[in-house]
């Protein structure tokens, strides 16, 4: 099976925010907003006609019931229901479950909102200071809790593991690669360049492909390298961390160094990878990853 199909057959995912906007309406109160956005789920997916759809909402609007409304509105101009929603602040948490799950809708925390933190992005720079009652100012970046690192399952513990790099234009074959498990986006959304080096972890296993569904559950955000251990951490959820390789030599803590400074080159982009042996072509798992600074 190649990924590109494997994506195919995937469900349709939203990526959804609530939450107030650097707005004061005409009696001195925040302006809230909903936006929601198609998410993208492969490498070559065209990102022009994504699906959006945004909404103001007073102080007072701001509980389930309205972002159930929206959601509604939302759907009746998609001409879709997603699958499943993915959205990245905890303090919303409660309401944005609640209207979900109301509509039979899963919502999931992740930081997989990629195309939603581009357009929130771009929301802030070109459409909010055009507004009457824009309040120019640093939004504060979103923080998760650093919770204890996790072994990962014994029967899933990686023999052997290497970090390597491949060029972001080797990216544009990923569709035909045999994949079992994985998710990718398009690098369009990344800014990278074709030449660019995009960092990589592949780890080794007999019990790859059992190995590869297990993480294929989880709601995959980046690899950070935690210097204090050191180790490499895979950072699922919004605040779930798993030990994914000791680093117990100097050798070895350069080159997650040497990883960490591509990644940082590479706008955040980089991958994780999961074969049964370094001689076969095929991967049980491939999920392409960014690591970057929500808001």
């Amino acid at each position: 099976m190649c990924l590109g199909s494997l994506e195919r057959n995937m469900s349709k995912i939203w990526e959804l925010d609530f939450y107030s906007r650097p707005i004061l309406d005409e009696n001195g109160k925040k302006v809230w907003e909903v936006l929601i956005c198609e998410s993208p789920t492969t490498i070559d997916a065209d990102v022009t006609p994504l699906f959006r759809f945004a909404e103001y909402c007073s102080n007072s609007e701001v509980n389930s019931a309205r972002l159930e409304q929206v959601l509604k509105a939302a759907i009746a101009e998609a001409g879709v229901t997603p699958d499943r929603i993915r959205y990245f602040r905890q303090a919303m948490k409660n309401m944005i479950t609640k209207a979900c799950n109301d509509m039979g809708i899963p919502a999931v925390l992740s930081r997989r909102t990629y195309a939603l933190n581009q357009w929130m992005q771009q929301r802030s720079q070109e459409d909010y200071p055009k507004h009457p009652g824009f309040q120019p100012g640093v939004n504060p970046s979103v923080s998760f809790a650093a919770t204890a690192a996790q072994r990962l399952p014994d029967a899933l513990q990686g023999q052997k593991w290497t970090f390597v790099t491949l060029e972001a234009s080797a990216f544009s074959e990923m569709g035909e690669w045999a994949i079992d498990f994985g998710a990718a986006f398009p690098l369009e959304l990344t800014g990278v360049q074709p030449d660019t080096l995009i960092p990589g972890f592949i780890i080794f296993s007999p019990r790859a492909v059992p190995m590869a569904g297990w993480m294929s559950g989880l709601e995959l955000g980046f690899l950070k390298l935690d210097t204090e251990a050191p180790r490499l951490i895979l950072e699922t959820g919004v605040n779930d961390r798993w030990i994914v390789a000791n680093l117990g030599t100097a050798q070895l803590m350069a080159e997650a160094q040497r990883f960490e400074t591509a990644k940082q080159q590479a706008n955040g982009v980089h991958f994780l990878a999961i074969q049964t042996n370094p001689e076969t072509e095929a991967f049980a798992g491939f999920w392409l990853l960014q690591e970057t600074v929500l808001a």
